[in-house]
């Protein structure tokens, strides 16, 4: 007989992803893009919302755009798919979460991540991270085979972005040049890990110039359909007044700010062509995009920067199953926007 304490055990180590039988028909069958934001462990979320749109079944991706912990994220989902398609996906994502989480690579207590602010504060990781040691990179070079993802031409597009720490611009890397030094450099926060060296070219996080950029998903896939999955809230009530909230609040301000000005340019060239400012032989060289958008405002509304660094596997299933249930919501709500019409009112909300 099982006692309580057993079970309770037990039901902590399982997989928690779900396999249901899809929902699909050969008619229903939608191809979108998806744009990752980064936001450390809380990319998580993130897993949670993909791996519930694979498993309704009526989605198929053609690209993804990503950022930090987006990049992790669209790198799983891209090798998963060459593996065993929606499913290698969805199972390439709880085995990164998975592992990540075995090796305790985060700071799972307040009192660990109070040490490592004073550190941060006081030296750069040139000088306390000598090694340049990351979690993340130990990770995912454990399950992602990178000369395989490589090598495939007709799977799932890539677009990651990573800052050039010199130039100040953003460098968008495709899928024939992916590497690991490519997912750390999108995900090189200049506090904690030495920018990455690429090609002679240095690198920190691309968050900083776009979290996650839009642009090459306007330009290279034939989809229209764009839905991007927030990880750090747009909106939040309340005006911060310790310096943890104050903190936590700035950093959530400074994820977002290039986003919402690719927003506005997105609305302002919608309007365009709505009213008919553009001749028809201009017009018909512009992509009328369609943006959706799955945000984080409520369901992460009670986590802070701190979380960011958390790979307690209790946090991180958590995290998922809140992913998991603002994509059911989203899919009921706006899956019949897809293919016809944005879901999100850009000039309404940021114009």
């Amino acid at each position: 007989m099982t006692t309580k304490k057993t079970a309770k055990k037990t039901a902590a180590a399982a997989p928690r992803t779900t396999h249901v039988a899809p929902k699909k028909s050969a008619t229903q069958v939608k191809r979108i893009n998806l744009a990752l934001q980064g936001g450390g462990s809380h990319g998580a979320f993130a897993w949670g919302i993909i791996d519930a749109m694979l498993a309704d079944g009526r989605l198929e991706v053609e690209g993804i755009s990503g950022t930090s912990a987006g990049s992790v994220n669209a790198v799983l989902v891209a090798y998963g798919y060459l593996l065993n398609g929606p499913e290698g996906a969805r199972e390439m994502l709880e085995k990164f979460w998975r592992t990540l989480s075995e090796q305790r690579a985060g700071f799972n207590s307040p009192e660990s991540f109070k040490v490592f602010k004073m550190m941060t504060g006081t030296m750069s990781p040139y000088q306390w991270n000598p090694y340049n040691w990351n979690p993340f990179r130990a990770t995912i070079e454990k399950v992602v085979d990178f000369e395989r993802l490589r090598q495939d031409k007709g799977g799932v597009k890539l677009f990651l972005a990573a800052t050039n720490v010199e130039t100040g611009k953003a460098r968008i890397f495709t899928n024939e040049e992916i590497t690991p030094d490519v997912v750390m450099a999108s995900s090189c926060l200049p506090f904690l890990f030495q920018a990455v060296e690429i090609e002679g070219q240095f690198y920190w996080d691309g968050g900083y110039m776009g979290n996650p950029v839009l642009y090459p998903l306007f330009y290279h896939t034939d989809s229209r359909d764009v839905v991007i999955l927030h990880i750090n809230p747009i909106y939040r009530p309340g005006v911060p007044r310790t310096a943890p909230e104050i903190e936590n609040r700035l950093n959530e301000l400074t994820f977002n700010s290039a986003l919402i000005k690719e927003f506005r340019a997105i609305a302002f060239v919608g309007k365009m062509l709505e009213d008919g400012w553009l001749k028809p032989e201009f017009a018909a060289k512009v992509k009328n995009v369609l943006i959706h958008s799955i945000r984080a405002d409520k369901a992460l509304k009670d986590l802070g920067v701190a979380s960011k660094f958390s790979t307690d596997w209790r946090f991180l299933t958590d995290l998922c199953e809140r992913g998991r249930k603002e994509s059911t919501e989203w899919l009921d709500a706006h899956f019949k926007d897809l293919g016809k019409q944005s879901s999100v009112d850009l000039r309404a909300e940021f114009l």
